[in-house]
Order: structure tokens, then C-alpha cells, then sequence
């Protein structure tokens, strides 16, 4: 008897192209930043802080987000952060002042950014368990796959049509995308009969799994693993969103051409594949604390050898480096969450874990701008950022597991 297709791989799917699209676009942003100095003369501080705004209110509104997605889903709120998405890129076709880029990039692509992570990576917790750090990683590699190959894309078409038309193609292309693949999603395997990890057609033929922890976000909060996880993000992407950033325009300033500085970027996001796909499938084995470890002794290394990169083959290992790294990072977080506290509020729980990384997020890529207009350098800034992740390996040495929290509180 040939076993019915499970519908979680649909989620699979649809979280890949979801990430993809919605990163891959937010990746861009360090192409348009050159386009934006070159035309309007803008600070690179002022430029920044439009990023750093979307960061804060992704992070913001992905609170939200994961509160709606435990209660309500998915669908919708892919459906409405796409048409946000799309929209704001759209639109970006036509700034002329600061004030433009703060509100449509800052505020309503901030807007279209918040449930790529917290929705299709807490969807994904409820449908799968013993393979949660696999599927996890799959999805993610939709974010290196949109890493790797976007900003190729944009950078060609930037060339053949200016940045005006680019953001206009863009946008739409968004805009069909979100709209179509949110038709997929759904909330939990229950809700359609199903068991995670296709463990039975039918949900009264439960097996005999070990039943997980269930915590409430009230219940977390007060406990000091939450916040570690929460310090843990923010110094996570404190650091990892100031590169995306400032990686194309440190790669400029050194004097590699737009499109090889892109290049750089495209590499962070081909070899965070490797690391999306490696830490996923070891968190499975060897858990959430282990895996952030090794994430941040990478990290370390990487940011240590880019004080020394300063010709095109050692940003570009760097980026090999550094890329693995974030893909690790991104990766493991959500499952290392579930492993915690379990699913019952993973989306509102992971949601305020994710909003703690945006404000280190919107903090580091504005921090950096201000450094570089004021000493002419990016030396200082990433001297920083080693010190933040040194920051962030020791905290999450003391992260233990919950004693006694199977029951919900």
C-alpha cells in the first residue's frame, strides 16, 4: 500500500519560497544603499537608520505576528505581509526625500519583513518534532537561496534598467509571489487530521510520544532561560544585520566594484545553505545550546579574520566563513526555542525572542553608519561586534533546561 503524500512538506515548500523571496529582497538593500549615496548624497547614517527602522518594526509587529499565527495561522498573515511588501518596494520606485525611504522601507516593508521568520518557522515546530531541526533548515536554506541568488539578479537589473525600475520589478514579483504561495500554509497537522512527522493518517491514532514542554509566554518570561534566549538575539543580530548592511559598502570603500561587492554578499548567502542544512540537522542530535555554541565560535573567527580582509579573495572567505554562521544562526534558534518551552505559544514566545534581536538589529547597522561618518573607517565598528559576540557565546554557556515544565503555567 503506497502511504499517502504528507502535506507538512507543503509547508516545507511554501516557508522556503516564503523566506526566499522575503530575504532575498532584504538583501538588496546594501545595492540600492550605493545607488541612494550616489544620487541624493545621503549619509551612510541616514541611509541606515531607514534599515534600521525596518529591523525595529519587523521585530515589532512579529510579536504579533506570533501571537495571531498560535491563534489564527498562517494564510492571512502571509497574505497581508506580502501585499505590504510588495507594495513598499513598489513605491520605492519613487523616492526623492529621507523622509520617503523612513516610511516605505522603514515602516511598511518593516511590515512585510515580520512573519517571514515567526510564522513559517513556528508553523513548521507544530508540523514536524523529531526531524524539526531538518525541516527548520530546509526552510532557511530558502533564505540562503534568496541570499545567493537575488542580489546576482538585482545588481543585473540595476544595470539594464536603473534602481528605480529595479525596485518596481521587484515589488511585483513579491507582491504574486506571497499572495500565491500563502494559499499553502496552514496552521497544525490536527487541524487537517494529521499527526506531525506523518506519524498517522489520523489523529486517534496517536503514538506514543514523549510529551513535550508546554509554557505559556508568562510562564517564560519568568524564567532566566527566556531571557538569555532574548540577550542571546539580540547580540546575534546586532551583528549579523550590520553586515548585511555594510558589507557592500565596505567592499566598495576597499576597491572592489559594485558587482564583485555583491558577489561577496551573494557568497554569505550560498555558504549559509552548508550552514542552514549542517546546524539544523545537529541541533536534532545534539540540541539548541551546543548548536548556538558552535554558531558563535564561527562567527568569532569570521569577524576576526575580516579585520585583516582586505583584498577580494579574503572578503569572499570571509563571507564563506561568516556565512555558515548565519545560516547556522537563523537556523537554529526556532527549534532551540521549542526545545525549551515547547509549541502551545512557540509563536508569541519566539516572536518576543525575535523582537529583542531586531532592536540589537536596527541598533547595529545605524551604530556602524554613525562610527564610519565620523572616523572614515569601519575598523572600529567591527572591532565592536567581535566584542558582541564574544558577549553572546559566554551568555549562552549558561543556558540550562527547564526543570518540570511539562504542565502549562
Amino acid at each position: 500500500m503506497i502511504s499517502k503524500y504528507f502535506y507538512g512538506y507543503n509547508i516545507v515548500a511554501a516557508g522556503f519560497i516564503i523566506q526566499a523571496v522575503s530575504i532575498g529582497a532584504m538583501f538588496t538593500y546594501g545595492i540600492f544603499f550605493i545607488e541612494f549615496q550616489s544620487e541624493f548624497g545621503w549619509s551612510r547614517a541616514t541611509i541606515s537608520g531607514a534599515s534600521s527602522l525596518a529591523f525595529l518594526i519587523t521585530g515589532a509587529i512579529g510579536v504579533l505576528a506570533g501571537r495571531l499565527n498560535d491563534r489564527i495561522g498562517p494564510r492571512v498573515l502571509i497574505m497581508a505581509s506580502g501585499i505590504s511588501l510588495g507594495l513598499a518596494y513598489m513605491l520605492m520606485s519613487r523616492i526623492q526625500s529621507p523622509w520617503q525611504i523612513y516610511l516605505l522601507y522603514g515602516g511598511l516593508a518593516g511590515i512585510g519583513f515580520s512573519t517571514h521568520d515567526v510564522v513559517t518557522l513556528s508553523t513548521v515546530t507544530r508540523w514536524f518534532v523529531k526531524r524539526r531541526g531538518m525541516m527548520s533548515g530546509i526552510v532557511k536554506v530558502g533564505t540562503g537561496t534568496g541570499q545567493f541568488v537575488v542580489p546576482l539578479i538585482v545588481t543585473i537589473l540595476v544595470a539594464a534598467y536603473g534602481w528605480r525600475n529595479s525596485y518596481l520589478i521587484i515589488g511585483g514579483v513579491i507582491l504574486v509571489t506571497l499572495l500565491s504561495v500563502a494559499q499553502m500554509m496552514r496552521r497544525d497537522p490536527q487541524g487537517m487530521g494529521l499527526l506531525p512527522d506523518d506519524a498517522g493518517d489520523e489523529v486517534s491514532g496517536a503514538g506514543n510520544r514523549d510529551p513535550e514542554p508546554d509554557i505559556s509566554l508568562r510562564a517564560a518570561a519568568r524564567t532566566s532561560q527566556f531571557w538569555i534566549m532574548c540577550l542571546s538575539e539580540f547580540v546575534t543580530f546586532l551583528c549579523l544585520l550590520t553586515m548585511i548592511v555594510h558589507i557592500i559598502p565596505h567592499g566598495t570603500d576597499i576597491g572592489l566594484s559594485l558587482s564583485t561587492a555583491a558577489g561577496v554578499l551573494s557568497t554569505i548567502g550560498g555558504m549559509s545553505l552548508l550552514g542552514r542544512i549542517v546546524m539544523g540537522t545537529a541541533n536534532d542530535r545534539i540540541g539548541g545550546k551546543r548548536s548556538l555554541i558552535i554558531c558563535y565560535a564561527v562567527l568569532i573567527c569570521a569577524l576576526t579574520f575580516l579585520q585583516t580582509a582586505n583584498q577580494t579573495w579574503m572578503l569572499l572567505l570571509f563571507a564563506a566563513i561568516y556565512g555558515f554562521a548565519h545560516g547556522g544562526f537563523f537556523t537554529v534558534m526556532s527549534p532551540a526555542i521549542a526545545e525549551l518551552f515547547g509549541t502551545g505559544s512557540h509563536g508569541a514566545i519566539f516572536g518576543v525572542v525575535l523582537f529583542s534581536g531586531m532592536i540589537g538589529g536596527a541598533i547595529g547597522p545605524l551604530l556602524t553608519g554613525r562610527v564610519f561618518d565620523v572616523t572614515g573607517s569601519y575598523h572600529t565598528a567591527f572591532i565592536f561586534l567581535i566584542g558582541a559576540a564574544i558577549a553572546g557565546l559566554i551568555l549562552i554557556t549558561f543556558l540550562r533546561p527547564l526543570q518540570g515544565a511539562n504542565e502549562r503555567r
